[in-house]
């Protein structure tokens, strides 16, 4: 798979939806993972990224204008361990409580499958980074319907052990925008993973369309030490 630039393919499309980035910093000492959330709605728009503990949460911008919070409110973002967990919905508590139950990554999301939100059946997609004893390796998965049909679950788990500095793999929720949204297809992008922290996240936030973005989430783990720095982009800031 060809090596791609990460601002090429996040801007390759007015609405790729929710994205997640998992990689190795160009120096080698950093696991760096960017989420990203958009939207078309009022709804979808009325979100910020808030800190809750080690990890992120949803809130709504104007509580007033919060209408259904089913899909559009949960953690992203929660740590276990020496693993952090990524993914664009609540799965994230699922994969927590059961890998804290001794359960695997692909285990742990058996019990759940894409989005009730016909006819565009969002593809849930999740990573874990796993920082441990100077070493570092990830998961991504994505669940997603089997061309629309609502009775039928897909399910694809991908393994980056040992992963090569420089380099990342990008997963979103959408191909393109339209009505219904078609969903990611094929195995994680590989992408390029430049500079530090900042650099890292202004390249994502850039890429994305302006009209549509809502929030971004970057972190860079130490991979000799396991501390990590956080940064969080709103459009909607109070």
């Amino acid at each position: 798979m060809k090596l791609e630039n990460l601002s090429t393919e996040i801007s390759r499309t007015t609405y790729p939806g929710r994205g997640i980035v998992i990689g190795k910093s160009q120096d080698g000492k950093f696991a760096v993972t960017a989420y990203f959330i958009m939207g078309r709605s009022e709804n979808s728009r009325n979100r910020i990224f808030v800190e809750d503990g080690e990890g992120i949460r949803t809130e709504a911008f104007d509580p007033a204008k919060l209408k259904d919070p089913s899909l559009i409110i949960y953690s992203p973002v929660r740590v276990l361990g020496n693993n952090t967990i990524v993914t664009n919905g609540d799965q994230t508590d699922t994969v927590y409580e059961k890998m804290n139950a001794q359960m695997t990554f692909e285990q742990s999301l058996l019990s759940r499958q894409f989005e009730p939100d016909a006819p565009n059946c969002t593809p849930r997609i999740s990573g874990v980074m796993n920082v441990c004893d100077g070493k570092f390796s990830y998961y991504m998965s994505i669940l997603k319907s089997d061309e629309k049909r609502e009775e039928s679950n897909c399910r694809y788990t991908f393994h980056y052990d040992n992963p090569p500095a420089g380099e990342g793999r990008f997963i979103h929720t959408y191909m393109s925008d339209g009505n219904p949204l078609p969903s990611f297809e094929g195995e994680p992008q590989r992408v390029e993973i430049k500079g530090d922290i900042e650099e890292f996240t202004n390249t994502v936030w850039n890429a994305l369309n302006p009209e549509n973005k809502v929030s971004l989430f970057t972190r860079f783990i130490e991979i000799k030490t396991g501390k990590y720095c956080s940064k969080i982009i709103n459009k909607n800031v109070k």
